[in-house]
């Protein structure tokens, strides 16, 4: 085995391992908002999707729920277990893999652009693609869990966060772009 194959290896359990801490020290920031808490998971899910490759996303945010679904502590309220998945607010859970994983999916079709307004545009479309798949999820499951309907479900569980989580999602991806800056390690590309 090449050392080249293992620090590849090496950096990418060092990637997962980083944002795995990150998504959860940003759920443990977390404001109650009705049946919804306030968290910073959104913002650090942009900033996974942008700024690693697209295995090393996908990885970290599986990787942050299966040890959340075990029941480490590292969702939101400093939760954890099946519990949290299954509960009124699990869907935006199960969302956020689903959204991940679609995000993934287009970055591995869609190589980077080396323009600017292209390359931001490929990249919105991966938190645009995230956060509507953790809604999606999200309501699906708070209608299930509560019996709400779907305009009520919306209100309480959507509509309060949807200005904010557009705003933390647009701060992750431009935390992202000053990272890739900073460090050249993450400008390179990976296979």
């Amino acid at each position: 085995m090449s050392q080249g194959i293992t620090m590849k290896r090496s950096e990418s359990i060092a990637f997962s391992g980083l944002s795995i801490a990150l998504l959860t020290v940003c759920s443990w920031v977390s404001i109650p908002i009705g049946p919804i808490p306030f968290t910073l998971q959104t913002m650090m899910l942009a900033f996974i999707v942008v700024l690693f490759p697209p295995r090393e996303a996908l990885m970290s945010v599986l990787g942050y729920l299966l040890i959340g679904a075990i029941g480490v502590p590292v969702f939101s309220g400093m939760t954890g277990g099946l519990a949290s998945i299954m509960g009124p607010t699990g869907g935006f859970l199960i969302g956020f893999g689903v959204g991940t994983a679609l995000a993934a999916l287009v970055a591995s079709l869609w190589k980077e652009p080396k323009d600017r307004v292209p390359r931001l545009m490929r990249e919105a479309s991966f938190a645009a693609l995230l956060l509507l798949c953790s809604y999606a999820c999200g309501l699906v499951q708070f209608m299930a869990v509560t019996g709400m309907g779907l305009l009520a479900a919306f209100a309480v569980s959507i509509a309060p966060f949807i200005v904010f989580d557009v705003a933390k999602m647009a701060i992750g991806a431009s935390f992202a772009h000053m990272l890739k800056a900073a460090l050249p390690a993450f400008r390179r590309k990976k296979a």
